[in-house]
């Protein structure tokens, strides 16, 4: 027993050494004078906190410097795959707690090993801020850095476990690859320098903008195809109510549609989405947005199904009352067929105004086609992203006047097809008339005796045939 537990602790003895040994081997390595406190990344991507490879941002990586160790200089590097942008630099900032202190030099930026380095003058707790291209994967990256010491060793600097020092970065979009790619063509660069172009039309924001401002333009697009279908039941409801024989009803109908005719969408928009949450109702914004704009466009709707019902003539009521129709018969089967062909260009010239109104959302927060402009234009201080939602807008509008314009050519040949048929039937009567007329005058002079040797001869012929 006792030589089986001298056996152990000469055993434990021999393994503790080993590993003091080892310890004093590695401890120099470990050793370190910087710890990284926290690196961040300033999103690059447009509407969004994204950051993403290949496309410039500005990187702020912070670290502290380990107790009782002195720097001399600091030595950041970038991931590799990583460059600077050509208009890259550097900024420093050395706190003592909230203090701000100097620094010997400025930040050194190597291009070439994509490296800035930093001399501090004493002991500091350090922040550094560069422009970088972050490498084009999706994946974690972390600046690496280098701390050189007072008395000229080198330690490299230790990741806090308990801060953020690493930067996710995204793959970069196609769109943002073109405008990242635009950048270093001349002919581009060229057309920036002029103000109303860079201004308006720079094409790096155009191509990065597309995008996102054809997402808002698909909800703007979705708010009125919702909108649109809901509000005519409203507006055919109030037509029927403005034509009715109750004065009840009649008024009604026209408290809504002079209130809503009367009050511009904008105001319409700011009561519904402010008022109603006093009252304590919550809606979602979008389901709001589909309701205000299925009001407003139904009072419209109302005075163009009500001047459509009543273009109908009143024979033809008359008539189907004769034929044993009621009146719901009437208007199902005669009178909303009719009306509903002659309102179509009307309509489709509201669903235009309806489509473009979608703009005054952006007023009260809901995203849409302006709204998302309007975020881009102030993250890239262009107005380029304007004259992008300007385009889609067109997208829709330019097709839909031209659609209008052929739908009242047809109704207008239409309408005037049976007058002008009836018109040159009555042409071709008159004509007809007219050359009877003329084949009697001819026959009365031929007989009459003032007609002189052609009457004559026409005697004398008939005296040969008798």
């Amino acid at each position: 027993m006792d030589c089986t537990l001298k056996s152990t602790l000469k055993q434990a003895l021999k393994t503790a050494l080993a590993l003091s040994l080892v310890l004093t081997f590695i401890m120099p390595l470990l050793a370190s004078a910087l710890t990284v406190d926290v690196t961040t990344a300033k999103s690059n991507e447009t509407s969004s906190n994204n950051v993403l490879g290949g496309v410039p941002t500005r990187v702020t990586w912070e670290s502290v410097v380990d107790e009782g160790e002195e720097l001399a200089s600091i030595t950041v590097s970038l991931p590799e795959g990583s460059s600077f942008s050509d208009e890259s630099t550097a900024r420093l900032t050395v706190l003592d707690g909230v203090e701000r202190l100097p620094y010997a030099d400025e930040p050194a930026i190597d291009a070439a090993a994509g490296t800035v380095t930093v001399d501090f003058s004493e002991p500091v707790t350090s922040g550094k801020r560069i422009k970088t291209s972050l490498p084009n994967v999706e994946e974690k990256v972390t600046l690496s850095a280098v701390a050189t010491l007072k008395d000229g060793t080198q330690s490299p600097a230790v990741l806090n476990e308990n801060g953020n020092v690493y930067i996710q970065v995204s793959k970069a979009s196609t769109a943002e690859r073109i405008s990242s790619w635009l950048d270093d063509q001349a002919w581009c660069q060229a057309w920036n320098e002029n103000t109303f172009l860079r201004t308006f039309f720079k094409p790096q924001v155009v191509v990065s903008s597309i995008p996102t401002v054809a997402m808002g333009w698909l909800i703007s697009l979705g708010l009125v195809l919702v909108g649109f279908p809901l509000a005519i039941p409203i507006g055919l409801l109030s037509a029927f109510m403005k034509i009715s024989n109750s004065r009840v009803l009649k008024f009604l109908a026209a408290i809504y549609t002079g209130v809503i005719r009367g009050t511009p969408l904008f105001l319409q928009i700011y009561i519904a989405f402010f008022g109603l949450p006093m009252l304590g109702i919550n809606l979602n914004q979008y389901l709001l947005a589909i309701f205000v704009l299925a009001f407003n466009s139904g009072a419209y709707l109302c005075e163009i199904f009500r001047a459509g019902i009543q273009s109908i003539p009143k024979g033809q009521f008359e008539a189907s009352r004769s034929l044993g129709m009621t009146y719901v018969q009437t208007m199902k089967s005669v009178i909303i067929p009719q009306t509903v062909r002659r309102v179509i260009p009307t309509m489709t010239s509201e669903f235009i105004l309806l489509y473009k109104d979608t703009s005054l959302l952006a007023a009260v927060g809901v995203m849409e086609l302006m709204l998302y402009s309007k975020s881009i234009v102030a993250t890239t201080g262009s107005m380029t992203p304007y004259i992008v939602a300007a385009c889609f807008y067109l997208i829709v509008t330019l097709p839909l006047i031209k659609v209008v314009g052929i739908l009242e050519n047809k109704l207008a040949l239409t309408d005037g097809g049976n007058t002008s048929g009836t018109g040159k039937g009555k042409k071709r009567k008159n004509r007809r008339g007219a050359f009877a007329q003329m084949k009697e005058e001819v026959a009365n002079a031929a007989a009459s005796p003032e007609a002189g040797q052609p009457a004559t001869q026409a005697s004398s012929q008939e005296k040969g045939a008798q």
